[in-house]
């Protein structure tokens, strides 16, 4: 790690693209994640926080084709599955397994399903809201709101506006994949520009709706197509403040069209890491497990990570790409991770108010 930027990074100075690619083509991982650590504990002190979740994913089928994806199906193929209402408040009432019945928040994301209408999805956070009034639901993706605006023919504002009245509390940061505009029309080129993932997030944002941000790393993209896209988030974090947390995303290769490999423990760390020294105005950056595994994560929370998402209990999109980690873990599992990496475990609620400090 370079002395000048060191210094940028102790005197609280913003780190550059030039900074940031030099960090992505340094080797000294361990300086870069000390650094990133510093900056975390000077957010969060040693905190780790995690909370009791439940992810949901409706429907696998989908109109887009994007090349990275494993999870989505054609209607009619076989694999192909969609969930009644009913079915989702089941299984939010009867979990799949004996991880914990008492969410803080649900997570609902799925593929663009050819003919459920925009009514679909608002009597659906109404259903949810209705027997579960306690648990924030964070829902829908920038490209599915996109979406649902194009099917509805409303505008994106009435379509958040209609989402927040029907239960909506918060949104996911997933479709982002990567910025850059050649290799995002190589990986999924049937799926909304970058720039106007960053328009409808800006337009959550401005409807007091809070969202995470992701970047999908580890494909076809470069070391500057990463740093672009963490410097577009944190122009518009500049602008709204809306961003709670950026969540990394390593890519997974089985079971998708452009293949590849797996990325490595040292990428995903330095990805981490300098994600915390870009994303200065970011409160939280998170280890997602599930991609990460279990092990990689926990050793993230050194390198600049403070959150490690939840208990999840039933995630479908990366395992069908190839996960090799559980699809869920309870409470006890995820502090004892914490603590052994010498942090705080703090469960939380779905807006980072601490529920129970570990």
């Amino acid at each position: 790690m370079r002395d000048a930027i060191s210094d940028k990074v102790i005197t609280g100075k913003r780190l550059i693209k030039e900074d940031a690619v030099a960090l992505f083509e340094s080797e000294d991982i361990f300086a870069i994640g000390r650094r990133a650590n510093d900056i975390s504990e000077n957010k969060n002190a040693k905190n780790a926080y995690f909370i009791v979740n439940r992810h949901i994913n409706p429907t696998n089928i989908c109109v887009n084709r994007c090349k990275f994806c494993a999870f989505s199906r054609s209607k009619g193929e076989e694999g192909a599955y969609e969930l009644t209402i009913e079915e989702i408040i089941k299984k939010l009432r009867t979990p799949d397994s004996e991880l914990p019945t008492n969410f803080a928040e649900v997570h609902i994301v799925g593929g663009l399903h050819p003919d459920w209408p925009f009514q679909y999805y608002l009597d659906m956070l109404r259903s949810i809201k209705r027997e579960f009034p306690s648990i924030a639901i964070k829902a829908f993706t920038a490209v599915e709101i996109d979406y649902m605006s194009k099917i509805s023919g409303l505008g994106i504002d009435d379509i958040l506006s209609e989402l927040k009245k029907s239960g909506l509390d918060l949104m996911p940061g997933g479709g982002a994949e990567i910025f850059a505009e050649g290799i995002r029309n190589k990986l999924c080129p049937e799926k909304i520009s970058g720039n106007r993932w960053l328009e409808v997030m800006e337009a959550a944002h401005n409807a007091c709706i809070k969202t995470n941000a992701t970047m999908l790393y580890g494909h076809l993209e470069s070391i500057e197509d990463r740093v672009d896209h963490l410097l577009k988030l944190r122009d518009l974090q500049d602008r709204t403040g809306g961003f709670q947390a950026f969540i990394p995303l390593s890519y997974h290769p089985k079971n998708t069209e452009i293949g590849g490999f797996y990325s490595s423990g040292i990428d995903d760390l330095k990805t981490i890491a300098i994600s915390r020294l870009v994303l200065d105005n970011f409160d939280h950056i998170k280890a997602y497990w599930i991609m990460l595994g279990e092990k990689i994560s926990q050793v993230a929370l050194l390198f600049g990570a403070d959150d490690l998402d939840g208990t999840i209990i039933e995630e479908k999109i990366t395992h069908s790409a190839g996960a090799m980690s559980e699809e869920g873990m309870t409470k006890e599992e995820l502090m004892r991770l914490i603590r052994k990496a010498g942090k705080t475990p703090v469960q939380r609620d779905a807006f980072y108010k601490a529920i129970d400090r570990g």
